[in-house]
């Protein structure tokens, strides 16, 4: 998997950076919770928790991203600034296992204020090898043998699923890596939810109430985005949708769909001649109408696929971040336009 990580050479590097860090946010004032403008500081290492933070955290929070609108949160690679950012922060909101520069500065820097949430998700093995598999060796997509007859779901059942969330990196494009992208499954979406919630209560009990009430509201919107999904999503003519890379398991097996990715867990991995011939094969025998491209990571090979085998494309997004195209959308419309994509795709009633 295409990760850079940040490293530093001593830890008086990082102390040096994270005093930085102290003069510039002394002028922003304090609060009994040590945040800045009396509010609670708190780092997401990602769009999907961004999200949460600042909708459960509201005005009691001062949220800081540090993966920017327009970078794929995969290659995330730290500056000094965020650095220091992250040893300031009261809250580091992450997943460890998905952005390897984020863990090591956690680890580092911020051991007592990072949350993980990797547990709450309850990631499982769900992707495929399609980038290292043997010549002449198979790899079917998740939930299809190599010919592309599928099963009921696109999910491999997961020989490790009690795996901690720290061997996600180590055992990335392996058949048992665990697949992070918790977020496409509002069920799971709604656990990390929770778990962020009782973690803000705990580091932020003065507000106990706000974030419980705030949070109260945000379930019950991922309630309804969940029954749109069951419904809208129950009768459809076809069942198997392609995709740019394997961030859509976790929705597909739970809302009865197959998933066929193109690349694996990691968006800008190159797939294997073998391997779009098999995605191609499946295209033409089971007559899917559209190959789903993503915004941040270049579309070639999506359209060269859908070229050859003369079938549509569409943006099917992973919200792993915004882009300039979708800054002013959410989570909540993006997963919205998401399922009438699916709808238009695979004609559903």
């Amino acid at each position: 998997m295409k990760m850079i990580v940040m490293r530093f050479g001593t830890r008086a590097a990082v102390a040096g950076l994270a005093a930085l860090a102290t003069i510039t946010l002394a002028g922003c004032g304090d609060s009994s919770a040590g945040g800045s403008g009396g509010k609670l500081d708190v780092v997401a290492s990602f769009y999907p928790l961004e999200f949460i933070a600042k909708s459960v955290g509201g005005d009691a929070v001062n949220v800081t991203t540090l993966t920017a609108p327009g970078v794929e949160p995969h290659d995330l690679e730290l500056t000094p600034k965020q650095v220091g950012t992250i040893a300031e922060a009261k809250l580091v909101v992450f997943e460890k296992g998905l952005q390897p520069a984020v863990d090591e500065a956690v680890e580092q820097n911020a051991k007592d204020a990072g949350f993980d949430v990797a547990p709450a998700a309850k990631l499982e093995a769900t992707g495929a090898n399609f980038e290292e598999h043997e010549e002449g060796e198979a790899a079917g997509p998740s939930g299809s043998t190599p010919t592309g007859t599928t099963k009921p779901a696109a999910y491999v059942e997961p020989a490790a699923a009690t795996q901690s969330a720290a061997h996600t990196e180590d055992a990335a494009h392996t058949d048992d890596a665990l697949d992070p992208h918790f977020w496409l499954d509002p069920v799971r979406y709604a656990g990390v939810v929770q778990a962020v919630t009782d973690k803000l209560v705990e580091v932020d009990p003065a507000n106990a109430e706000a974030y419980k009430q705030r949070a109260t509201t945000l379930l019950g919107e991922i309630t309804k985005l969940d029954t749109a999904y069951k419904t809208g999503l129950a009768d459809c003519k076809l069942k198997t949708f392609v995709t740019s890379h394997e961030a859509f398991a976790y929705l597909a097996k739970r809302y009865g769909l197959t998933m066929v990715g193109i690349a694996g867990f990691t968006p800008d991995a190159e797939p294997t001649p073998s391997r779009i011939k098999e995605v191609q094969d499946i295209v033409r025998e089971q007559k899917v109408t559209t190959i789903f491209y993503e915004e941040l990571v270049s579309p070639k090979v999506a359209e060269s696929i859908a070229r050859d085998v003369h079938v549509k494309t569409a943006v099917l997004s992973p919200i792993e971040g915004l882009s300039d195209a979708n800054s002013q959308e959410t989570y909540l419309s993006l997963m919205r336009e998401n399922l009438q994509e699916l709808r238009k795709a695979n004609s559903c009633a």
